[in-house]
């Protein structure tokens, strides 16, 4: 579904991307994860069109995405730290994002807003929210339209317990219905239940691409993180 092919990226003389090569296929969990630094953020923003990389070059249900935006349609992005209009309230962020986005034959997927209680707070404005729910709002809107690729960036970052496992419920229900999830996180131990296969990148190079499975058999470990430094520490 999504192929990046010998993407490099550079920013000055930093080499965010260097090769890097990844097939990300529907029906997939896919953890992006790494260091600080690593070229996660750059690779995710490449995906999004939000960066043109130097060279190589990505593709969405094998059309070229350079110049063409219209496959954004079909994918919900959580942002890490999801920025709004201040004085506008949840509701009319909602709306507003609805009226960008409209498309034909599409229903909306309220099940995050139903299940977080927003409809109860539609009238609170957004700089009077915490980050928790300003997290549910980003989560809301990712998998509003219904799309057939989700790009979560560090999705459970400030959420209670309660509504971490509402996120991650959802994650596994869109999961079984054949879509591709793309996942970044640093709280390795949130993924186990989440995520078919691991994409790790390290200054910018790919280190390893693996299901769960493998890198479980291969390391003897039954937990991420445990496998993810296991593997680190042998290379």
């Amino acid at each position: 579904m999504i192929i990046a092919t010998n993407v490099s990226k550079k920013f000055g003389k930093l080499k965010a991307l260097d090769d890097v090569s990844v097939t990300c296929n529907k029906g997939e969990c896919i953890a992006l994860i790494g260091p600080n630094g690593s070229g996660k953020t750059t690779l995710i923003k490449s995906i999004l069109g939000m960066v043109v990389p130097d060279s190589g070059f990505i593709t969405f249900n094998g059309r070229n995405i350079l110049r063409d935006w219209s496959y954004r349609n079909d994918i919900g992005y959580m942002p890490q730290i999801g920025r709004y209009p201040e004085n506008m309230t949840i509701g009319q962020v909602l709306d507003m994002m609805k009226d960008i986005r409209r498309r034909k034959n599409v229903e909306t997927d309220n099940d995050l807003v139903n299940a977080f209680g927003l409809h109860d707070l539609m009238k609170k404005r957004m700089r009077t929210l915490s980050g928790g729910t300003r997290q549910k709002v980003s989560a809301s809107l990712a998998f509003l339209f219904n799309p057939s690729v989700l790009v979560l960036d560090e999705p459970t970052a400030g959420l209670d317990p309660v509504a971490s496992e509402i996120l991650k419920e959802k994650i596994i229900a869109e999961k079984k219905k054949g879509k591709l999830v793309l996942i970044t996180s640093h709280v390795l131990s949130e993924l186990d239940d989440l995520v078919t296969q691991i994409i790790y990148l390290q200054d910018g190079k790919l280190r390893f691409h693996k299901s769960l499975e493998d890198l479980q058999r291969e390391t003897g470990e039954g937990k991420l993180n445990r496998a993810i430094a296991s593997v680190m520490m042998n290379k």
